[in-house]
């Protein structure tokens, strides 16, 4: 993980509808970059899902919420279609940004090792820089913890 108080890494990448977002664009703004593994998945929805109930809560908190995972866009399409997800998320197929954000490890499942992405997440300020992380974050709580964070600062 990046460290708290660092300037967050300025990125570009194509959200759902093949538009190009940089995180630069929402200057001023504070904004919740959560990096998940796989889309359509138990964990990934259950931690989407969670970001779609609390959304207006975010939303008050003048707080932007983008999700990015390693998936193609088309992917990102089918995944924000079916369970109606009114946030941002990015594709970043080459993981170049899932990299350099390191949340890119290695990772075992049924005694094989492989590289993937850790559920994580940066809370980042209007001035762009990080001001909390979540390493390993909770599918189920992630969303909630970081309301009560932002509740905490206000």
């Amino acid at each position: 993980m990046l460290e708290i108080g660092t300037k967050a890494i300025e990125f570009t990448l194509p959200d759902e509808n093949g538009n190009l977002i940089s995180l630069s664009d929402f200057k001023g703004k504070k904004i919740v970059l959560y990096f998940y593994p796989k889309d359509n998945t138990a964990g990934c929805t259950k931690q989407a899902c969670a970001f779609k109930e609390t959304y207006n809560s975010f939303q008050k908190n003048n707080c932007i919420v983008i999700g990015i995972s390693k998936d193609s866009i088309k992917s990102h399409i089918k995944f924000k279609e079916k369970y109606e997800l009114p946030f941002i998320l990015l594709a970043d197929e080459n993981h170049q940004v899932i990299e350099s954000y390191d949340v890119w490890k290695e990772k075992k499942l049924y005694g094989k090792t492989y590289m993937g992405t850790t559920r994580s997440t940066y809370i980042i300020n209007e001035e762009g820089i990080i001001i909390k992380t979540f390493e390993k974050a909770n599918p189920s709580t992630n969303a909630y913890d970081i309301l009560t964070y932002l509740n905490e600062i206000e």
